[in-house]
């Protein structure tokens, strides 16, 4: 989906189109993390072990990675509606393959199917959030998008918990979270089919076949990697890791050549605006420390101080929520004062959380722990906003869909990241203290500390980030930012 060359309008009201892909990006996303608290009725139900069962997670954010590159290609060859058609059709399918799978493994077709649909929604809603909003008025729009990509991850574990909690004879427990789903996604791609608009002209392009296949084993190697760091030793994953490194270096390499005679499939391009990465590394490690603190804390909340997945999900939901209703106001904030004003104290708060949680005890108060992870997610509120907007804001508008689908991919990948970092230092060190001869409750208990305590020192990096960053986006209406004046005429080619 190509850029429209008249510049955006400025009215004071979210764009239809834009509130039409944010209840769709909600509903797709919300399914990445339903299924956590399924695991155990999987087991029973479709006799698989737990290790298989968490394929259903594991799949869709492999599919994610594996896809995300490619929508920045894809964005520019279809239309809106054509784009959105597609997202909401095949996320149709796959919830009703899951929602009628016969076998584990119909299901797990069910969820690759499903996130294939889910991959493309949060590039089109941001490339078309960038067309069509004014400069002025983007961090109250964004906002809106916060909201979408904050709770629904959050949510998925509380909604799936009472879900589960209903019995309806002759249905497993754990089909309703799709037969639910079923109804919402319908009405959502009617409604979004009635009230959308096509944006911007699609652009004739090659699909580099290559391209795709070092992607999708590139970065989904590297994603399968990092997800088995913790159940499969350190060996294997390694391989898998550096495997896939060194396919995405070859991706890289082929779109740095196809970047000067060709259509690549992802324009790295993307990276030479100093803003754009600078906000990258920022939006990685901050995302990285939030799905560290999503596994850590269940595991917490669960293991050793014995609550159910409901209990835990109900009292993470507070976070969840007040990160996401933030959005807006945090939007209008920065569209009154700037990024830093809001950036800079949100990765301070960002820190100062992370290290509150490394104080954590078997008896520390659970208004405590609310307040922390309140405190968090306030704070990412603060900064994912303004962060996003002044990355994608500093891009040329020919570059908009590629600039997403990265923000995308590095999104999956710091999720699969975080993960393995956390529960390694956390298994590591609570193993050696068990060979000390440490209880295993209080050696888990320091594991997790230390954990918490390395995303603490990784939160340094977001300040540091935070402080570089500007406080606007020097690129109204898609011009190319004057910081990066001289890289302007290489970038803005077609």
């Amino acid at each position: 989906m190509s850029a429209d060359l008249s510049a955006p309008v400025s009215t004071g009201r979210t764009p239809t189109v834009i509130r039409v892909l944010v209840l769709a990006t909600f509903v797709v996303i919300l399914n990445e993390t339903i299924m956590i608290n399924a695991i155990p009725r999987l087991m029973s139900d479709l006799h698989v072990t737990e290790v298989a069962a968490q394929w259903v997670s594991t799949a869709f954010m492999l599919t994610m990675a594996a896809i995300i590159p490619t929508t920045g290609w894809f964005l520019q060859r279809v239309t809106t509606r054509q784009a959105y058609a597609a997202a909401m059709g095949v996320f149709f399918t796959g919830t009703v393959i899951s929602a009628l799978a016969p076998t584990f493994a119909v299901l797990l077709i069910g969820r690759i199917i499903q996130a294939g649909g889910t991959a493309v929604m949060m590039p089109l809603l941001m490339t078309t959030l960038m067309t069509v909003v004014a400069e002025q008025d983007r961090g109250r729009v964004m906002g809106n998008v916060t909201l979408a990509i904050s709770v629904a991850p959050a949510m998925g574990p509380v909604i799936s918990g009472l879900i589960l909690q209903v019995h309806v004879p002759g249905i497993d427990s754990w089909r309703l979270l799709f037969v639910v789903m079923l109804p919402i996604a319908a009405v959502v791609t009617w409604l979004g089919l009635r009230q959308l608009r096509n944006v911007g002209e699609p652009q004739p392009g090659v699909l580099d076949l290559p391209s795709v296949a070092l992607a999708a084993l590139g970065f989904g190697g590297l994603v399968f990697g990092l997800s088995k760091f913790h159940s499969d030793g350190y060996t294997v994953p390694a391989l898998y890791v550096a495997a896939g490194i060194a396919l995405i270096a070859a991706f890289a390499l082929r779109q740095v050549r196809l970047q000067r005679n060709g259509t690549p499939l992802l324009d790295l391009r993307v990276l030479l605006v100093g803003t754009y990465a600078k906000a990258l590394v920022l939006m990685s490690i901050a995302f990285l420390a939030m799905m560290g603190s999503m596994i850590l804390l269940p595991l917490y909340l669960q293991n050793l101080r014995g609550l159910s997945p409901l209990q835990t999900g109900l009292l993470v939901m507070p976070g969840g929520l007040a990160m996401g209703l933030l959005g807006p106001t945090v939007g209008k904030l920065f569209d009154k004062f700037g990024g830093r004003t809001l950036v800079i104290p949100g990765a301070i708060g960002i820190a100062v959380s992370l290290a509150g949680f490394t104080q954590i005890s078997l008896t520390m108060p659970y208004w405590q722990l609310l307040a922390l992870h309140i405190l968090l997610m306030v704070s990412l509120a603060a900064a994912f906003t303004p962060v996003f907007t002044l990355g994608l804001g500093s891009l040329p508008m020919n570059l908009y869909s590629h600039g997403s689908s990265m923000l995308g991919t590095l999104q999956q990948v710091a999720a699969a990241f975080g993960t393995a970092l956390v529960v390694t230092v956390m298994s590591s060190r609570s193993t050696s203290l068990i060979a000390e001869g440490t209880d295993p409750a209080t050696a888990t208990l320091d594991g997790m500390r230390l954990a918490f305590l390395v995303s603490a020192v990784l939160a340094l990096i977001v300040i540091a980030m935070a402080i570089l960053l500007p406080n606007r986006s020097a690129n109204p209406h898609g011009a190319h930012p004057a910081a990066d004046e001289e890289q302007a005429p290489e970038l803005v080619k077609s």
